[in-house]
């Protein structure tokens, strides 16, 4: 049947089919950088990646653009308090942002563009939207008129006179319309801003996401996603300005994830329960976290507790203390042995990747496919009882476990620390290299030495070493 994807915008679940054949183009709204990120914003990242992930292992070519919000109040705020530029303050926290998602193996993206490298692109989007008759210049401001977009709140599922009557707006008199939104603002003292066609100023929130989408993917995109918080009015908004624009469909599939609570309460800092993705990921290993993140349903609202991580902890061990059971059983396993299993296991793990494939494929069903691991786990361990057993099964367990893991990108292979004896022998192939002048080698050797954390010291009496 292929991949379902529920659509936000249709509230169904849909065959997924793309633009262009075997090609994705993926864009997911990125944070604004003024400061650490919370747990809540790491679970898109997770979420998203992983999707990105099961796409190129069905076969998809993705380009997978992600943004970075860097020019924004909140960041010119930072910035006077800390007497820095609103770019020092960008720079660090993107730097930290890149670092919390690297322990949580997520993937960088193809692109990750930033608001103030695309200025020219972003005022050409809002004068284009001006001549179409689609924004009006306004004391320096301008304003997209929500009024001529008649399709404005089909995201949402909400019509513009329902969006109009339950609107909190504040009486702005250069708007034509409540419901107008901001495109350019007019410069403000102690701002960050750039020359533009209605003077000095910077964009708006909204206007910068469609402006890199367009750059990037093109006019038509595949999948765009991001939290639910984001349907309204970020992406009601981006996709009003962007239809308008070009005059065809913005992107095909909208995805957006639920909301993470702490201890069934929605996080908030006054409430004491503000955790940040970084501290967490020191205290329990980003590998947990993204194991936990992965266990609901994506579309769910998921609660993060100290009592579910130890649950999820529990989980992910079963599954790392069967690959290594798997890989010790490997080194042992004689090739040559009588096997009567060999057929009935290959059925079994045929069975087992297709199951894994069938969750997957219905709109990324992760806590499901979770459940087809476990059983992986048990059918490994039911194997590994028999008194024969195959090079090519435990081989194949080992792979299905590596194979599916992946996916999810998590990483169940640990890490094996060299012993003395196999050091002293690396030194000794080391020392050999260097005499042939094989230099190439000898750096090749050093550079592992070092990744494992084995320090190397050359002295008049021989090499000697040490661990970090």
């Amino acid at each position: 049947m292929g991949i379902q994807l529920t659509n936000t915008m249709t509230r169904r679940k849909e065959p997924f089919h793309t633009l262009e054949p075997g090609k994705v183009k993926m864009y997911v709204c990125g944070p604004t950088v003024y400061n650490y990120i919370h747990i809540g914003n790491a679970r898109p990242a997770i979420v998203f990646d992983t999707l990105r992930r099961y796409l190129k292992y069905r076969g998809y070519e993705v380009t997978f653009v992600q943004n970075i919000t860097d020019v924004d109040d909140k960041l010119i705020r930072v910035a006077n308090q800390e007497g820095v530029t609103v770019k020092e303050v960008a720079d660090r926290y993107t730097d930290a942002y890149n670092a919390d998602l690297k322990a949580l193996n997520v993937l960088p993206p193809d692109i990750q563009p930033r608001v103030m490298q695309t200025i020219p692109e972003i005022i050409e989007f809002v004068q284009g939207l001006i001549e179409k008759g689609f924004a009006y210049e306004s004391e320096g401001d301008v304003y997209f008129r929500t009024g001529r977009f008649q399709e404005y709140g089909k995201l949402s599922h909400q019509p513009l006179d329902d969006l109009q009557a339950g609107a909190r707006v504040e009486i702005n008199e250069k708007k034509e319309h409540p419901l107008d939104f901001v495109l350019w603002k007019a410069a403000k003292t102690g701002e960050v801003t750039w020359d533009s066609p209605w003077g000095e100023g910077r964009p708006g929130w909204h206007i910068e996401c469609s402006a890199m989408a367009l750059k990037f993917l093109g006019e038509e995109i595949d999948i765009h996603a991001g939290g639910t918080d984001l349907v309204f009015p970020h992406h009601e908004n981006e996709i009003a300005q962007s239809e308008c624009f070009t005059g065809k469909v913005f992107a095909r599939y909208w995805l957006h994830n639920g909301m993470l609570n702490i201890d069934n309460e929605k996080m908030s800092k006054s409430l004491g329960n503000f955790l940040l993705a970084s501290e967490l990921s020191e205290k329990f290993g980003g590998q947990l976290i993204r194991f936990f993140m992965l266990q609901g349903h994506y579309r769910n609202p998921i609660n993060f507790s100290e009592e579910l991580i130890e649950q999820a902890a529990n989980g992910l061990e079963r599954v790392k203390t069967a690959y290594t059971n798997l890989s010790h059983r490997l080194d042992t396993v004689r090739a040559e042995e009588p096997n009567d299993q060999a057929q009935e296991q290959a059925r079994i793990i045929g069975e087992l990747r297709e199951r894994f494939i069938s969750e997957m494929d219905d709109d990324i069903n992760t806590a499901n496919a979770i459940t087809v691991i476990f059983d992986v786990v048990k059918e490994a361990n039911l194997y590994l009882r028999h008194q024969n057993v195959g090079e090519t099964e435990v081989r194949a367990y080992m792979d299905l476990l590596g194979e599916l893991t992946e996916v999810l990108g998590l990483e169940i292979a640990e890490e094996q620390e060299l012993v003395d004896s196999e050091i002293d022998a690396l030194i000794e192939e080391r020392t050999e290299a260097r005499k042939a002048r094989n230099f190439a080698r000898s750096d090749e050797i050093r550079d592992l030495l070092a990744a494992k954390g084995i320090v190397l010291e050359d002295t008049p009496q021989g090499v000697r070493w040490r661990r970090k």
